[in-house]
């Protein structure tokens, strides 16, 4: 396939900004990612203190294509839940089973299942029986893939177990079992078109992508209609950086305050800790990265392939690497070497 490497290094706002010459840092990361070390990277962005500082593509689509987020889209289905919460329409401690009488009754009948509030399912710690990392789970997403209704596969789950050598909840970090369940987030979608009475699509343009000027997106559906709000939204690179920017700036695009201030400090606050130097907050990423003698916190949205967008609040950044690594074992491993080894540098001038 032919390479054509469109370079857009722009330093300016976003609405318009001057071609600038590269940056010694910058060109580090430019030759790599053509010489093939980074497999296939499509596009990196980064952005300093409201300013777009590098822009290049490693694809025939440039600026104009949209990439498929995978699963940093459930980051975007958090910010859309707390649309509906600062609307009044949703709380954060609903019950996901008062949405949804038309599945019941349930397999697996558990109590504690009616206890599952939204907030579960935003911080990936519920009680189902549910993790896409175990291919044994009753709940891993390629099972939910075979199904037709997938709310219902969700809500079918078994609670899981908590055998001696794994801690229970209560003795987990922030008092919550962790466990990473596309399920969840899924299941939000069908909750949001209940709380709103709109489809997701046209609530995320009313309340988020319109605010943002984000104008072409495409969302990929259930199989019984509901958006797929756990993966799968197509977005392009610069208005993908544009939900990063957005909590840099707690929740305010252009003046307006698009979403609350206190739904973006609870999104990034940890809920429950995911693996070493990573906690999790509302689908976000909590990773604090070690890059030679700095701690170096991040809020991560995270999909599939090393798809990847890093708000870096201490130095006011956000960074976006697109890929197609899907098959590449590592992927994601691989963007964050691409990030801690030559894009923090470059953005610090080192």
């Amino acid at each position: 396939m032919r390479l054509a490497c469109l370079a857009l290094l722009l330093v300016g706002s976003w609405a318009g900004a001057a071609l600038a010459q590269p940056a010694p840092g910058f060109d580090a990361v430019t030759a790599a990612i053509r010489a093939g070390t980074y497999q296939q990277v499509t596009s990196v962005l980064v952005e300093r203190g409201g300013k777009l500082v590098y822009e290049q593509y490693f694809d025939d689509g440039g600026a104009e294509a949209l990439r498929n987020t995978r699963s940093a889209t459930k980051t975007i289905t958090g910010m859309l839940v707390g649309a509906a919460v600062d609307r009044g329409l949703l709380t954060s401690q609903s019950r996901i089973l008062s949405y949804f009488p038309d599945r019941q009754p349930l397999q697996n009948p558990d109590p504690r299942k009616a206890q599952i509030t939204v907030e579960d399912f935003l911080t990936m710690s519920s009680l189902l029986e549910c993790d896409d990392e175990n291919s044994f789970s009753r709940g891993n997403e390629e099972r939910m893939y075979l199904v037709e209704d997938w709310v219902r596969f969700a809500l079918d789950l078994p609670i899981k177990g908590f055998p001696d050598w794994q801690p229970k909840p209560a003795q987990s970090p922030y008092g919550r079992a962790w466990s990473y369940c596309t399920a969840g987030p899924t299941t939000l979608g069908a909750v949001l078109e209940r709380a709103t009475k709109q489809s997701v699509p046209a609530f995320a343009q009313a309340t988020l992508f319109g605010p943002l000027g984000v104008t072409t997106a495409k969302w990929q559906s259930q199989p019984l209609g509901t958006a797929m709000t756990g993966g799968g939204l197509e977005l392009t690179s610069r208005d993908l950086m544009k939900f990063g920017q957005l909590y840099l700036d707690g929740g305010r695009w252009a003046g307006r305050q698009v979403i609350s201030q206190d739904w973006v400090r609870r999104s990034v606050t940890p809920h429950a800790n995911a693996r070493e130097d990573t906690d999790y907050g509302y689908l976000w990423w909590l990773q604090t990265f070690h890059i030679g003698d700095r701690a170096v916190k991040t809020w991560g949205m995270y999909g599939t392939g090393g798809n990847k967008l890093y708000v870096l609040p201490d130095q006011e950044a956000v960074v976006v690497v697109t890929t197609t690594n899907y098959s590449v074992s590592g992927a994601g491993a691989l963007t964050d070497k691409l990030f801690t080894t030559l894009i923090f540098p470059a953005l610090l001038g080192d």
